[in-house]
């Protein structure tokens, strides 16, 4: 005779948690979303694809640089934030903006896919890419740089860097959650804390389930 197994109930489904983007991102997120479609259209438009090429002309430079592109680039006056002492020089808002936009049309090059997607913050990205890499640890190394870079301007390097490797692996970002980012990472004292939110997306993605394995020592080490 055999004695039936009552299986245990399954536990409540995890839901998928992600970041709300702020007014700056939601603006970055409308701008690119409608570049992107442009782009990615049965006949792609032609402004369109020239644009981003301009566009990957301006990264790592000051906003404005090229009149052509306010379009893409122009922050709206309500959403400028905090002048700088020298009016000359770009808001927080404007250098994130831009920054943004540009990383994206980095992204997007040559690609057909969407490289813009709501909802992908770039921890989780960034765990994407480790489990699709044949190179995880050089992975973690860059991402871990840019969890230490500490000016702006050289996490804007780094990220460059990442995003060259997230196209290559057609792993979408949330450009409108970047954006807002950015702008936090430029406020003195803030930097840390966007580290360490993008930290624990990745974290939270799981990128790897060898972060479970057990740490063996070698016999073999001189412990000296």
């Amino acid at each position: 005779m055999t004695t039936a197994v009552e299986a245990e109930p399954a536990g409540p489904a995890q839901k998928t948690r992600h970041r709300r983007r702020r007014e700056l991102g939601e603006h970055v997120a409308r701008t690119i979303g409608r570049l992107q479609a442009r782009v990615l259209s049965t006949v792609p438009q032609p402004e369109a694809v020239s644009a981003l090429a301009r566009l990957r002309r301006g990264i790592g430079r000051t906003p404005g640089f090229d009149f052509s592109l306010e379009r893409y680039v122009q922050v709206p006056e309500h959403l400028l934030g905090r002048r700088p002492a020298d009016d000359t020089e770009p808001t927080d808002a404007e250098q994130a903006a831009h920054d943004a936009v540009t990383l994206y049309a980095l992204h997007q090059q040559s690609r057909r896919e969407r490289m813009h997607a709501d909802g992908r913050g770039l921890g989780q990205a960034m765990a994407e890419l480790v489990r699709r890499s044949t190179g995880p640890d050089g992975v973690r190394r860059r991402f871990a740089a840019l969890g230490t870079a500490s000016t702006y301007h050289e996490s804007i390097y780094h990220l460059r860097s990442l995003i060259t490797m997230l196209r290559e692996h057609q792993i979408p970002l949330d450009y409108g959650l970047l954006a807002d980012d950015l702008q936090t990472l430029r406020i003195p004292g803030r930097r840390p804390t966007i580290q360490a939110i993008w930290g624990r997306e990745f974290f939270r993605s799981r990128p790897s389930a060898d972060a479970d394995a057990p740490v063996t020592d070698n016999p073999e080490e001189d412990p000296s």
